[in-house]
């Protein structure tokens, strides 16, 4: 398990200790979508859904996602985030909503994963809020696209 740092030298899972990092700035963006159809998109972009501000709900539970990460991920370190901002971006070409999550922290570990948790709690509350009437919509393309800070320092992903 060489390289793995979520594992011991026996191969057994365990958090990994972050007491001896310093304290740095730490910013992580992801990006995703769900893809529906121009019908169900309209609906949501025209706030015609039976349950309310798709969008808006979305990006609330992205950002309470965010928080939640240590919560739902096992050896995730709780972090003290400093901010969470979600897009959710109606495009008629997918046709579907664009997510991107921002997350930053002054800490010793990355908030990579608050940023992805972000993203699918998000994609996950606008299913949730039209699968009334689509229920085959699709989650996907979530992935990290820039991350900074830390020992590995700066990571773009086109």
């Amino acid at each position: 398990m060489a390289g793995l740092s979520h594992f011991d030298q026996d191969g057994k899972a365990h958090m990994v200790d972050v007491s001896d990092k310093p304290v740095t700035a730490r910013t992580a963006v992801a990006e995703g979508y769900i893809k529906m159809t121009a019908d169900t998109l309209a609906l949501i972009t025209e706030g015609r859904a039976d349950k309310g501000d798709v969008l808006g709900i979305a990006r609330i539970a992205g950002i309470m996602g965010a928080k939640k990460t240590a919560d739902l991920i096992p050896l995730c370190h709780p972090l003290p985030i400093t901010k969470v901002a979600l897009e959710l971006t109606p495009d008629t070409a997918l046709p579907g909503i664009r997510i991107t999550a921002t997350v930053k922290t002054g800490g010793q570990t990355g908030v990579e994963m608050e940023a992805l948790t972000a993203v699918n709690i998000a994609a996950l509350t606008v299913y949730d809020m039209v699968k009334a009437v689509q229920k085959d919509m699709e989650i996907g393309g979530v992935r990290l696209t820039f991350k900074d800070g830390g020992k590995s320092g700066r990571f773009e992903n086109p």
